[in-house]
């Protein structure tokens, strides 16, 4: 098994990225997965501070500065500030934030319904539990 290690790697990483790809050219916005990721936990889970996010989606503290700092700058989140504790902040979705989701998850039903027609939904939900697995087994060797 150790001599196809590197193609497991490998295929993972093709279908990763022509996934993105395709992403990219079925979504007119100018954000990335990340940003969309990000767009949807603040739409879903409400005003959260940039650690707590930065955790929950698996990036560093400082990949989430420049996710933040552009979707800002894009007006499609704003900083609020605590006012017991001005000293704590939360990104917070804005309703043009809430709009490019929407166009966005309709390009991600797009691209779900092309990539994976060619699985069953039981193969669709194997898939994801085996993925779910391989990662949490290598998250929890951090």
């Amino acid at each position: 098994m150790k001599e196809s290690v590197f193609e497991l790697i490998r295929q993972a990483e093709i279908l990763n990225n022509e996934s993105i790809i395709r992403f990219m050219n079925l979504f007119s916005g100018n954000l990335s997965v990340s940003h969309c990721l990000v767009l949807n936990e603040l739409k879903e889970k409400g005003p959260q501070k940039p650690s707590e996010l930065a955790r929950k989606l698996n990036y560093t503290p400082g990949a989430l500065t420049g996710i933040s700092t552009k979707l800002i700058n894009e007006g499609y989140a704003v900083r609020q500030y605590d006012k017991a504790d001005r000293r704590i902040a939360r990104i917070s979705i804005t309703e043009a934030g809430i709009d490019i989701l929407k166009i966005a998850q309709k390009a991600g039903h797009e691209l779900r319904a092309d990539l994976y027609s060619v699985l069953s939904d039981e193969e669709i939900n194997q898939l994801l539990v085996i993925q779910k697995k391989l990662l949490n087994h290598l998250l929890s060797k951090k």
